[in-house]
């Protein structure tokens, strides 16, 4: 099983997402819950064209965490 970062941003009227460790796998969607359903699509086709195509599947070095600021 593979895991990776998936990076959602909002955008002008739609949500886009991307992932640091599989360049070129991206995704949009009109909502947050329709982006996240497209890049899990675009992520398990990108991951089977890598298999298929016998080139290595990276591996997740990427994470997240939020700062809090006070202010």
């Amino acid at each position: 099983m593979h895991r990776f970062l998936v990076v959602i941003e909002k955008a002008n009227g739609n949500y886009s997402a991307y992932s640091p460790d599989l360049p070129g796998c991206v995704a949009t969607g009109r909502t947050r819950e329709q982006v996240a359903r497209n890049m899990h699509a675009a992520t398990e086709m990108h991951v089977r064209g890598l298999q298929e195509d016998n080139l290595p599947v990276p591996q997740s070095h990427s994470s997240a965490e939020y700062v809090a600021i006070p202010i």
